[in-house]
């Protein structure tokens, strides 16, 4: 009998930091990789939040928080949700959590009964089923192709709920395709949504500010308030202001829900770092100018890639409405002989061909839910985007055969 718990066996390591794990050891090795695999900004974190932290740490601000965040943090919380969505919290509907990621399993974990469904667009970000099974929940995957802009639309979403619905996960922007869903794709689901009201929704708005071209950012609760006595607006300080190892995130949301997802905390991690805490606080309180360049460079890396990627044979890449990553089908590719004699027969095989021949690092498309695809995060200099590119056009030129159709 194995001393391991069984619930594990239903989950996998997540595939994007087993890709970053396998870059670093790769270049310790002394390999030229190029990793792309990664989804953090290259931008260092603001110098005034990091003046903050020191500030905080020089004044004896390192000893136990409350353990869902400070008030002072809270406040800035509230007032950002004021600010830039047009919601209000009060401080108990506010909950800080070691990192978005933390704040959904606590969601989770606080409201899954066995049993109990959660719709999921696919491609969603890896770790979205994996924490809905370790409640003992049953993810209900929603395919969102290409064609319909990798979105769900309000007659799929009808169709995925059932009376054991509690939870819908949206994430706009997109971790894996940066797709983002307009004000009109959001009311869509909304209009389903008001006629279900035991159906929860989770909504991951973590690449809110990193939009391109003109594409407005809107939320659920924005979009129907009168929802949003049942949606937990989730974010963070990790993607906008740089801070990924910082690790703080957070959520509005209902007062009960707030104070549940509290208790799972408080007998876990119990309180986020306290020096972090006060750096989201100047984050959010702070000059928010920093982004505007920031975004500029994203979405020149953007245009960069996407070009590049489209004049590959056999791939074919949306141009995304948001965050850092392009989500390319390689189904062109799919049939296709390497020149050492294989066959690419999945996504997980042309990523593989990328990294051995030519010291590329990607994410196959089916860690996220929808195949023949696979993730390039360009958050890096455009150097690196540029001979990453070229070597994946390499690559591509030394396949041979004809491509199959993929169903």
């Amino acid at each position: 009998m194995t001393f391991i718990a069984k619930r594990l066996s239903n989950i996998k390591p997540s595939a994007t930091f087993k890709i970053i794990g396998l870059v670093k050891d790769l270049k310790a090795k002394g390999v030229n990789v190029i990793g792309l695999g990664g989804g953090e900004p290259d931008f260092d974190t603001p110098d005034f939040i990091k003046e903050a932290a020191k500030t905080a740490m020089d004044n004896g601000q390192t000893k136990y928080t409350n353990v869902d965040g400070t008030p002072e943090l809270k406040d800035a919380i509230i007032e950002k949700f004021k600010r830039d969505n047009g919601l209000e919290y009060a401080r108990n509907e506010i909950t800080v959590g070691t990192g978005g990621k933390q704040v959904l399993y606590n969601a989770l974990m606080a409201t899954l009964n066995p049993g109990d469904e959660v719709i999921i667009p696919a491609p969603y970000w890896v770790s979205y089923p994996d924490m809905v099974l370790l409640a003992e929940g049953e993810p209900v995957i929603v395919d969102c192709p290409a064609e319909a802009g990798f979105k769900m639309t309000g007659v799929q979403l009808e169709a995925a709920i059932t009376p054991k619905t509690k939870w819908v996960i949206l994430n706009s922007p997109s971790n894996p395709t940066g797709a983002g869903y307009s004000h009109a794709d959001l009311k869509e689901l909304t209009d389903v949504l008001m006629k279900h009201p035991h159906v929860w929704v989770l909504t991951d708005d973590m690449y809110e500010h990193l939009v391109y071209d003109d594409f407005k950012f809107c939320t659920v609760a924005e979009v129907e308030p009168a929802l949003k006595d049942r949606t937990l607006t989730v974010n963070g300080v990790s993607k906008a202001y740089s801070m990924t190892g910082w690790r703080i995130g957070y959520a509005g949301g209902p007062a009960e829900l707030i104070k549940a997802m509290s208790k799972i905390q408080g007998q876990s991690t119990s309180n986020p770092s306290s020096i972090s805490q006060a750096a989201a606080t100047e984050a959010l309180n702070g000059d928010q100018s920093f982004m505007k360049p920031w975004i500029e460079a994203f979405a020149g890396r953007r245009d960069l890639v996407v070009k590049m990627l489209n004049d590959c044979e056999g791939i074919d890449c949306p141009n995304p409405e948001g965050a850092f990553y392009v989500y390319p089908s390689c189904a062109g590719l799919m049939g296709k002989t390497t020149p050492d004699g294989k066959t690419l027969e999945t996504d997980e095989d042309f990523v593989s061909y990328l990294l051995e021949s030519e010291g590329v690092a990607c994410v196959h498309g089916a860690a996220f839910g929808l195949s023949p695809h696979f993730r390039i995060s360009y958050a890096t200099s455009e150097e690196a985007l540029t001979k990453a590119c070229e070597r994946i056009q390499k690559a591509c030129a030394a396949l041979s055969g004809q491509a199959r159709a993929v169903a």
